[in-house]
């Protein structure tokens, strides 16, 4: 694919409280925030052709084709175009694998990336008539993706030991990991907040292994669109925090723009779908593809992001697949930094290339799934 990723910026991730590290901004802050960091790193934002972003709750504060209110506000030139998509939780994947195949062969750039402010417009307050449509048949009827992780869990038998082992490793390694500037040199400071705010590095394997399922009660609101009882597994802390964030990739169709090289190339980039049902397993399909295209293999990725769905996603895909895990989400995931919907797989990608650079790595690889069987990926190759 010729589609250069020039640089890739994010926020931090804060709670989504009223006191969150985040909380007083306004979407279209955060974003206007992330151009004006790419342009102190030497990029033309403002000049592109396009901005993409990626948003699951477009009402309220993030209404209004917020891609747009975020290009006003941000001083992008008037004659690029601007649209919102809703992808669910890979929607800023999405938005940055549109943007590839847009520019590809072409003297063109284009912003693209996600935002969400959950602090501000919380899960499911679009209050779509899907969530609770009877008509549908059972199988693709709208099940909280929580109690489809905990109906995955018990469907592929893992363990609440596997489980908790997983989540503690994301939360240690998120801890050390800020630690090392390397592993930020891409996030921003937001309002005084420069840190991942939702990382629990008190966490311990007691700790853990007290802590009781957390989804039961909300089973019973679905009981109709489940198959019978589930042995829930997930308690909240194999689940992502709900968070406020945003990431922005400068996106171009050759490898430097005013002689300055691009970051990384963009190999490839796939989608796919999935069993409703099942849910969270179609972010491993979009990787196969993605790899396939790319003719490579998990053996040649010297870094990955997978999205830290819930933990038995990151438990099957360690279970399934021969991959070493000191290149997986190597500065932390999901369950300790959070889940700012829309924005996390063009989080996922600017973390992904710091974690490059930090290592000297070539190839990389950031994977997303998310719920009702949609997912992402994309294979990048390191060129600076």
């Amino acid at each position: 694919m010729q589609a250069w990723i020039h640089d890739a910026v994010r926020t931090p991730r804060g709670k989504a409280r009223p006191d969150g590290g985040l909380a007083s901004q306004q979407p279209y802050d955060l974003v206007g925030a992330l151009v004006a960091a790419l342009q102190s790193r030497g990029g033309s934002p403002r000049g592109v052709e396009s901005l993409i972003l990626g948003c699951v709750g477009q009402i309220g504060d993030q209404g209004g084709n917020i891609a747009l209110v975020c290009k006003l506000h941000a001083g992008i030139d008037e004659s690029a175009s601007a649209f919102t998509l809703n992808n669910y939780c890979v929607s800023g994947l999405t938005a940055i694998g549109l943007a590839s195949r847009q520019v590809a062969g072409r003297d063109a750039s284009v912003l693209a990336g996600g935002v969400e402010m959950m602090s501000r417009v919380p899960f499911m307050a679009d209050k779509a008539g899907y969530y609770t449509d009877a008509s549908f048949p059972k199988r693709s009827r709208y099940v909280p993706v929580v109690l489809a992780a905990d109906r995955l869990a018990e469907a592929q038998d893992i363990s609440r030991v596997e489980l908790d082992r997983l989540a503690l490793i994301s939360q240690q390694r998120a801890a050390a990991a800020e630690m090392v500037p390397a592993f930020a040199a891409s996030r921003i400071t937001i309002d005084a907040l420069a840190h991942d705010e939702c990382i629990r590095p008190q966490t311990s394997a007691e700790s853990l292994a007290a802590m009781a399922p957390g989804f039961a009660a909300l089973a019973e609101h679905y009981a109709a669109a489940l198959d019978g009882p589930i042995d829930h597994r997930h308690t909240i802390a194999h689940a992502p925090p709900v968070c406020d964030g945003a990431g922005l990739a400068l996106v171009g169709g050759s490898p430097e723009i005013g002689g300055r090289r691009a970051r990384a190339r963009v190999l490839a980039y796939a989608e796919a779908g999935g069993d409703p049902h099942a849910s969270l397993l179609a972010g491993m399909t979009a990787m196969h593809r993605a790899l396939e295209q790319a003719g490579l293999t998990l053996d040649h990725m010297d870094r990955i992001e997978f999205m830290e769905s819930f933990a038995v996603t990151m438990a099957i895909f360690l279970r399934d697949h021969a991959v070493d895990l000191a290149k997986v989400n190597v500065a932390g995931g999901h369950m300790a930094k959070g889940h700012p919907m829309g924005a996390s797989g063009a989080i996922l990608l600017s973390s992904l290339l710091d974690n490059l650079d930090q290592c000297g790595g070539r190839y990389g690889l950031v994977a997303c799934t998310g719920a009702g069987g949609v997912g992402a990926a994309m294979v990048v190759e390191r060129t600076v």
